[in-house]
């Protein structure tokens, strides 16, 4: 039996995954215009909201971030 953070950290793991391979198939579109991502720290972006919404225990954006 896997520990709840084991399995946390995995959905995590397999959401970004499937994300970041969308950004390079160029079929990853923006939330809000719909528009294609170009940008690889939009995809990352996009990335880690989708793995948090899915449950996943992954920090909140820094207080430093840009």
């Amino acid at each position: 039996m896997k520990k709840a953070s084991a399995q946390t950290a995995q959905k995590g793991k397999t959401k970004i995954r499937k994300v970041m391979e969308e950004f390079k198939e160029a079929s990853l579109k923006s939330g809000g215009s719909g528009k294609k991502v170009t940008d690889r720290k939009q995809a990352v972006a996009i990335a880690l909201s989708e793995a948090r919404e899915a449950g996943a225990k992954i920090p909140a954006r820094g207080a430093g971030a840009e």
